[in-house]
């Protein structure tokens, strides 16, 4: 199915939604654009906004791949400090939000962690009892945290690449979703200590750069396409995906699991 026209969202181009992408440099060639969830955890995102903007994020490395589950970047000694301002050290813990004001568009399938899911603006969303949160499907980027009360700054950030961890919702700072590069992610060698660590030091994939996508020369922005997932397009996707009827499949589904049902991206660095 051809997404361009008025059922696609386009940004990357310094409009708005261009603003709420962060672009992280592994050298030759190795990219990873992330979109910014700001109206879920707006502290948290302002925060690593202005780390990277900061350059705190320059320098830091890959420092955790989990099989099935997430790989992690930050300072894996904690010693690098933290910009002396424009940070909210312990932020508030931004794991859910009230529903109310957001225009959530529910799946029509039921769920397993959630009274209804769906999708808030593209973002896939569960909600219940008036509250509404993200949830962790492949590629959804969240702030790593020690024990509560802690919440994490925004200085270890980690993206999803593993079956679905949804036990993890409403636990942790959701705070954007991995738009390309994710192949840089999932190819790195899975760390042999405890959660995935590396106690090798030289498997640690460092960080060259890490920058505001507003903050970039025009003609080096990214630029992407994403299907609205409130739109007639999307819709019959995700029906296709769900009730199957072609020549391969002998039994459909006539279900969609709302991690299957991320609404299509395409473009690039």
């Amino acid at each position: 199915m051809d997404i361009i026209g008025p059922d696609t969202l386009v940004f990357g181009v310094g409009d708005l939604e261009g603003a709420c992408q962060l672009v992280l440099d592994f050298g030759q060639g190795r990219r990873v654009a992330i979109e910014l969830a700001d109206a879920f955890a707006p502290i948290h995102v302002a925060n690593i906004r202005a780390m990277a903007r900061a350059g705190f994020y320059d320098g830091l490395v890959i420092e955790r791949v989990q099989d099935g589950y997430v790989t992690q970047w930050g300072d894996p000694d904690g010693k690098k400090p933290l910009p002396p301002v424009g940070i909210v050290r312990v932020p508030p813990a931004e794991y859910e939000r009230p529903a109310a004001g957001l225009a959530f568009d529910p799946l029509p399938y039921r769920d397993t962690f959630a009274d209804a899911v769906g999708f808030v603006d593209g973002w896939p969303a569960g909600t219940d009892s008036g509250r509404t949160w993200l949830i962790h499907c492949y590629g959804m980027v969240g702030v790593a945290r020690d024990l509560s009360p802690d919440t994490g700054s925004g200085s270890d950030l980690y993206a999803v690449i593993g079956h679905s961890p949804r036990q993890l919702d409403r636990n942790i700072a959701l705070v954007g979703r991995v738009l390309s590069g994710m192949e840089v992610l999932t190819a790195q060698p899975r760390g042999s200590g405890e959660f995935g660590m590396y106690d090798d030091k030289s498997l640690r994939l460092p960080i060259l750069r890490a920058r505001v996508a507003a903050d970039m020369p025009a003609a080096e922005r990214p630029h992407f396409e994403v299907l609205k997932t409130d739109s007639a397009s999307y819709r019959t996707w995700r029906q296709f995906k769900a009730d199957r009827h072609d020549s391969f499949f002998v039994r459909p589904a006539g279900a969609l699991d709302i991690c299957n049902a991320l609404p299509p991206v395409r473009g690039g660095l």
